[in-house]
């Protein structure tokens, strides 16, 4: 998981004052703005359920969530928070992540989790599909239920359609990028991951090609500008103006390219006076949890112009 291991943690309560916060803000949340008494914020799966809450540095919390097993093939998400002050950040992707790897590892097929109308958009960006709406023309406080069907390619948890467009793209346009299995590992909104084999770039040292750090330390960059564009709905060709890469240490092992977007230097609203925009990113590839490589590049978006293709 891709976690900025500086700022937040994805654990589970241990101690009698985690349990108590972690029940505490299921309370204040998602119970007593709808006047439920205190203890409604419990249920009989809490025993056997997977509970998981993201902490900052110094232990607050600012989610949780929880997973239990239906049958030996559903799992259901329940109880998803992200602190008010919070939300809108990201979060909410990345605990959705933790409890779907759960899943996956104890083999279930399908997730489904129940959402109101104030959550859904959420929720359908995540890949999830409506199996039943609920009646919200009688009670607006009605949940639909959703369900996400797991398999080996759909790991992506936010924007996966999106992803996969994005990575097809490049394995046409960009034979190379194919041909080092440069993949999109995950997505948040708000971070990107790559990855690439090893065995596929690979040196003579037993390393992985500086030239193939470099590749993906590019595409990495692009695709988080890409996906941002989409965010916005707004359109324009990237292309890399300039980049310097610094090699930290060898790469032994699977490289992870990640790149932050509160990090991005530069915005996209000169785009919507026609004008190109430029941003600069840095993308860090990672052997393992070791910095492997830094990369530094500054992208233009060049602006579509009257007769341009759509």
């Amino acid at each position: 998981m891709n976690l900025r291991a500086t700022n937040l943690q994805i654990k589970t309560p241990n101690s009698e004052q985690e349990w108590d916060a972690y029940y505490a803000l299921r309370y204040q949340v998602l119970r007593k703005p709808f006047r439920r008494p205190l203890g409604s914020e419990k249920d009989e799966y809490d025993q056997v359920g997977e509970h998981r809450m993201l902490v900052d540095t110094d232990n607050n919390i600012i989610g949780i969530g929880r997973l239990h097993f239906n049958s030996s093939e559903e799992a259901q998400i329940r109880f998803m928070v992200v602190t008010p002050r919070h939300q809108g950040e990201g979060h909410g992707v990345l605990l959705v992540q933790s409890l779907e790897l759960l899943a996956r590892q104890q083999g279930a097929k399908r997730v489904i989790i129940r959402s109101r109308d104030t959550t859904l958009g959420f929720y359908l960006k995540c890949g999830y599909e409506i199996k039943e709406e609920g009646n919200t023309v009688d009670n607006p406080m009605a949940e639909h239920q959703l369900v996400k069907r797991l398999d080996p390619v759909n790991h992506i948890v936010y924007r996966p359609t999106w992803c996969g467009e994005l990575q097809k793209t490049w394995h046409s346009e960009i034979p190379v990028s194919k041909a080092m299995g440069i993949r999109i590992y995950q997505y948040t909104g708000r971070s990107i991951e790559l990855r690439a084999p090893l065995s596929r770039n690979i040196n003579v040292h037993g390393t992985m090609f500086a030239g193939s750090l470099y590749t993906l330390a590019t595409l990495t960059g692009w695709g988080l500008l890409q996906l941002q564009l989409r965010e916005r709905e707004l359109s324009g060709a990237i292309v890399l103006a300039e980049g310097n890469i610094k090699y930290r240490k060898p790469v032994i092992k699977e490289p992870r390219a990640v790149a932050y977007l509160n990090e991005m230097k530069g915005d996209f609203s000169p785009l919507q006076q026609g004008e190109n925009a430029r941003i600069t990113l840095t993308v860090m590839v990672r052997d393992g949890d070791l910095a492997g490589a830094e990369f530094k590049g500054e992208y233009v978006v060049l602006a579509p112009r009257e007769g341009d293709a759509t």
